[in-house]
């Protein structure tokens, strides 16, 4: 075998070896962009309603339904572009624990706000603002993507039986 043939024979084994990776790069930088959009439409809504809109006034009011909004944005831009690719189940299934899933992620943040605020005693502006909004939301975001795309979205099964595996899934999830 001449130094040619074998690297030519490596190339399909890297190949292989490097699709997956590439697969969850895609995942990430896309989910990446479906949050920046998610975030830009909470903070945007929230500050329209409040300061300009029907909700003057009524500052939880407004981000609960600037959450809610950005939140339906994230799962149909998630379900229908970040991991259009994987296995399908019941969308009312997928919605609530999308749902679910990002008030985990939640508490992880203000976990993270607690802790820094409460125990460790760092009680500034700048304090808080990096355990919830870097060091939280950066666990939180983490959480979120390895949940989605365990439990909301999961991965095609192979084989003949993946439709009747995937509502397995479904119907046991609900239980």
């Amino acid at each position: 075998m001449t130094d040619a043939e074998a690297a030519a024979g490596a190339e399909p084994l890297i190949q292989r070896l490097y699709a997956p990776v590439r697969m969850l790069l895609r995942e990430v930088a896309k989910f990446g962009i479906v949050g920046a959009l998610a975030f830009v439409i909470d903070v945007g809504l929230f500050n329209l309603l409040l300061y300009f809109g029907p909700l003057e006034g009524k500052p939880l009011t407004a981000k609960i339904v600037s959450v809610a909004v950005a939140t339906t944005f994230a799962y149909f831009g998630n379900r229908f572009w970040t991991f259009r690719h994987r296995g399908r189940t019941n969308m009312g299934r997928e919605y609530l624990l999308f749902f679910l899933l990002n008030g985990v992620a939640m508490l992880i943040s203000v976990g993270c706000l607690w802790f820094s605020h409460y125990v460790l005693k760092l009680e500034t502006p700048l304090a808080d603002n990096i355990s919830a909004n870097v060091v939280g939301l950066a666990l939180g975001t983490l959480f979120r993507f390895w949940s989605y795309r365990k439990w909301v979205f999961p991965a095609i099964p192979e084989g003949a039986d993946a439709e009747e595996e995937l509502a397995e899934r479904d119907a046991s999830s609900l239980i």
